[in-house]
């Protein structure tokens, strides 16, 4: 029969079919999630605070979005439910090199300059082959994640100045490590719509250092650094506080849980072999989480009149589990923070009762996360223990991060009591004659 006969339209929007999308999606899930596992890795070694809950925010935005796509997959492949690397292992494995930057700052710099920009750009191409009527639920969320990356890499650029003089002697090296990562990526053809040009392995970059998770944290040197961030924590006797002090107590706790931030990065990193995805999907939320705790004490001494250099900023609980298996700092992210949970509706009561809506407010979301975190803590932590054959029971693990931390804090020094006690008191004394002013 003669072809001319046939009904034809315009064919624009079969430039991708369900196989096509599929294989694309499965590539970028992969990329997406190797940094998630990169960034979380890396948190615990970023000095800069905002640039240290900023990375939490972005780490699950991405393990939303890289779930998103593992969903989508899914349904286009039904009934398969494989998530196999095959045919994409040169890229995904340059994608895990770039976690093993020579520093804090030249992993800063490969993502904000190499790797963000690269999958941007190709979500914008996947954007403009794709079609909205036949594949609707992938174009929603591919234009979701590529506003993302462009608002993250605007906010990651925003802070260079924080990373630099963190650490200024480190961007020689760094620049070279991006260099030769951008230099790499292109070789393989990008981050793009097409299947690799490479085959083999990816070669290691120059300069690299074999990546490990920080078990000391980085501290921003404009914070008052210190071990023990109230002298409750390490003073005997000394009292958690009411009305103003409670305000002030309260605020510098919710900085102060920025050792939750770095302890669940590591721990995401840590376990995820193990875990698998579903675990790192919850620890990216729980991370984020915690990042927004720390925002919140963060924001409020702001707001009240405190500098930076006024605020003490602490990790005796992460140094604690320093050296430990990554279990135990699982444990005391959901022993230590989930131990307090039924303090805190009391405390939002209080702070509504001195008309202090702010942090009321932030007690009352803080309680809402950490009873999700609860939960998480449980699920994760004993379904770690049934994976090792170690059976299900976590009192063993409790135990033991109670040792750890006693310990830490019986290694307090009198010089540590008397400065923490002295920064407490410029701070009592500061909010006093503040809330005089009012």
């Amino acid at each position: 029969m003669d072809g001319s006969r046939y009904l034809r339209a315009q064919d624009r929007r079969a430039r991708l079919m369900r196989y096509d999308t599929a294989v694309i999606l499965k590539r970028f899930h992969f990329v997406e999630s190797s940094l998630v596992l990169s960034i979380a890795g890396w948190i615990p070694a970023t000095a800069p605070l905002l640039l240290k809950t900023t990375y939490a925010r972005i780490l699950w935005e991405d393990s939303q979005t890289a779930e998103a796509m593992r969903q989508r997959v899914f349904e286009l492949r039904y009934p398969s439910r494989l998530m196999s690397k095959e045919g994409e292992e040169p890229l995904i494995q340059l994608i895990d090199e770039a976690r093993n930057a020579p520093s804090a700052l030249a992993f800063y710099l490969a993502l904000v300059q190499v790797l963000l920009p690269a999958l941007k750009d190709a979500y914008q191409a996947y954007l403009e082959l794709t079609d909205v009527t036949g594949d609707g639920p992938s174009w929603r969320f591919m234009q979701q994640a590529r506003q993302e990356k462009v608002q993250q890499i605007s906010e990651l650029l925003a802070l260079l100045p924080d990373m630099l003089a963190a650490a200024p002697q480190d961007l020689p090296a760094a620049s070279a490590w991006v260099e030769a990562l951008r230099q790499q990526l292109a070789r393989l053809g990008g981050i793009g719509l097409d299947p690799v040009e490479a085959q083999g392995e990816s070669p290691l970059l120059p300069g690299r250092v074999p990546f490990a998770v920080a078990q000391i944290p980085a501290r921003e040197s404009g914070f008052r650094k210190v071990r023990f961030y109230w002298p409750d924590v390490c003073v005997p006797e000394y009292p958690y506080g009411e009305g103003l002090q409670l305000q002030l107590r309260s605020a510098v706790s919710h900085l102060n849980e920025v050792w939750a931030v770095e302890a669940c990065a590591a721990f995401t990193f840590g376990l995820a072999d193990e875990l698998g995805w579903e675990f790192v999907l919850d620890a990216a939320r729980w991370t984020y989480d915690e990042a927004r705790h720390c925002r919140m004490g963060y924001e409020r001494l702001t707001s009240w009149g405190f500098t930076k250099a006024e605020m003490p900023l602490g990790d005796y609980i992460y140094r604690a589990a320093r050296d430990q298996d990554a279990i135990y700092r699982l444990g005391m992210l959901f022993f230590f923070e989930t131990k307090n949970i039924h303090k805190k509706p009391e405390r939002a009561e209080k702070f509504r009762q001195i008309a202090d809506a702010l942090s009321q407010h932030d007690m009352d979301f803080d309680w809402a996360d950490e009873t999700i975190h609860a939960h998480y803590g449980k699920t994760w932590l004993t379904r770690l223990l049934e994976v090792r054959g170690q059976g299900g029971d976590p009192k063993d693990v409790r135990q033991r991060c109670y040792e750890l931390v006693e310990a830490e804090v019986a290694s307090v020094t009198p010089q540590e009591q008397a400065e923490i006690l002295q920064i407490a008191e410029e701070m009592i004394t500061k909010a006093e004659r503040l809330a005089a002013a009012v």
